[in-house]
């Protein structure tokens, strides 16, 4: 009962905040997964971490709607026709997003929205009014950063008028990717650029990557997760390798006892995981969302999550002090790092479950972003924080990564604010870092008050007021 009292009366939080704090602790008092002692052992030593999901899963992490299908039929549930106008369409979505389920509460996804709301748009001050309105209420009604909508890869009105209300706003929700291909022109993504250099968003998803992963019909949802409209992911567990190559004696008992056993019980936890949700929960058997074919169980997946490679790495190699001699910048390292997601990447493969339809029975494997908790771990396949090299450097040592991560992995690349005034040259790098295989690619200005931290944004003026405790 201590805890659900330190909940209550916490004034740091929102009424929101203490309903979502309350509901956790009770769903954290069952009981009704079968966990092996040799996963609970994993887990209470941080070497697996299920990321908050709770003890009794009733609910898949990420929901990603099929919301073309929704503008096309409307909701008998919610009692909406398909909408006429673009008022209609706005508030329609703000109405679906309210009841789109998620691991935060809040939608992360809502929708390619460039092309949900391109019918309705017209060339006037009033449909620019109207979508800035529509973001503005994203802001302040979705307050979590992982809420992410998608636009292009064609240039449409609508994702510029889209593209200008977030420049304008200076909002951190919701995140924005633009998914990008050679037919992407290069108006559009200078817009894009420009807009990223003053707000951190959009980030831009390489297209021909993502849809030879999952076919046309994908999404980039909370932080840069691809995954399958209609669909989603059940769930996302994680794999520490800093963690697990400090309870290793050397780097051959690291690879042929430490991680395929690490790897197997992650597997059989996250089965359960799934299992429960699939079998147990209810879920897929009375949700709106799925009686209308908004979700279906043939769409999910699930993802396997890692962190931690580069310290991973730089324990093997004994920590070097040269920077030289680090992950990111030696040879051997990058390619010591390469070898264990190659094996990491074989041994979840060879691991099916009968509820992964729409990935033929296999994980994803999820290069995962981090959280608040962790300290001297790197997020997924990341270069430490300050320990980067040279910007073509670090795109072609991160690119080699992306291809073993479907279901996600980004780099983070901060542009002094003089670039500003030659977006060109960040359009440029972006298209030459896609060509040479990177899948994510996010960028912001070093003096822009919205930043990218991990995966999620957040503005440096609130930080400050957290900070004073204003």
């Amino acid at each position: 009962m201590s805890k659900i009292i330190e909940i209550i009366k916490d004034a740091k939080l929102t009424y929101h905040q203490k309903v979502v704090a309350l509901a956790r602790a009770a769903e954290n008092s069952l009981d009704v997964l079968k966990i092996h002692p040799a996963v609970e052992e994993l887990r209470q030593a941080g070497i697996i971490c299920d990321l908050f999901e709770g003890h009794a899963p009733y609910r898949p992490r990420y929901v990603v709607p099929d919301y073309a299908r929704f503008m096309q039929e409307g909701s008998e549930f919610l009692a909406l026709t398909p909408p006429k106008t673009l008022e209609d369409a706005v508030h329609s979505l703000l109405i679906l997003y309210k009841h789109v389920p998620s691991i935060t509460t809040f939608p992360v996804y809502i929708g390619e929205l460039d092309k949900l709301l391109e019918p309705f748009v017209k060339d006037d001050a009033a449909s620019a009014r109207t979508i800035k309105h529509f973001l503005r209420h994203i802001d302040r009604t979705i307050t979590d950063s992982f809420c992410h909508g998608n636009l292009g890869p064609r240039d449409t009105l609508a994702g510029r008028l889209l593209l200008k209300a977030a420049a304008e706003l200076q909002a951190a929700v919701p995140n924005l990717t633009l998914k990008c291909d050679h037919d992407t022109g290069d108006a559009l993504l200078i817009q894009a650029v420009e807009t990223a250099l003053q707000t951190a968003k959009p980030s831009f998803a390489n297209h021909a990557m993502f849809e030879a992963d999952f076919g046309e019909d994908y999404a980039i949802v909370s932080c840069y997760n691809g995954l399958p409209v209609g669909g989603g992911s059940f769930t996302l567990v994680r794999l520490n390798l800093h963690r697990l190559a400090l309870s290793t004696t050397d780097y051959a008992q690291f690879r042929n006892e430490a991680l395929p056993q690490a790897v197997r019980q992650m597997l059989l936890y996250m089965d359960e995981r799934v299992r429960f949700l699939v079998e147990e929960s209810g879920f897929f058997a009375g949700n709106f969302l799925v009686v209308e074919k908004l979700l279906r169980l043939e769409r999910f997946t699930a993802m396997f999550g890692v962190v931690g490679l580069a310290e991973c790495v730089n324990h093997f190699l004994g920590n070097p002090t040269a920077k030289s001699a680090r992950f990111g910048h030696s040879e051997e390292a990058n390619s010591m790092g390469i070898e264990i997601i190659a094996q990491l990447a074989a041994l979840v493969a060879g691991h099916t479950n009968s509820h992964l339809h729409f990935s033929q029975g296999r994980y994803l494997l999820h290069a995962q972003v981090g959280i608040d908790t962790d300290q001297g771990t790197s997020p997924g396949c990341r270069i430490p924080i300050g320990d980067e090299p040279e910007l073509y450097e670090h795109i072609m040592q991160a690119a080699p990564f992306h291809q073993y991560f479907p279901s996600g992995i980004g780099d983070v690349f901060s542009f002094d604010s003089t670039v500003k005034s030659n977006p060109k040259f960040v359009v440029d790098i972006l298209k030459g870092a896609f060509k040479n295989g990177l899948r994510y690619f996010s960028a912001y200005s070093a003096d822009s008050d919205v930043v990218r931290i991990t995966g999620y944004l957040v503005k440096r003026s609130e930080m400050a007021k957290l900070a004073r405790d204003v």
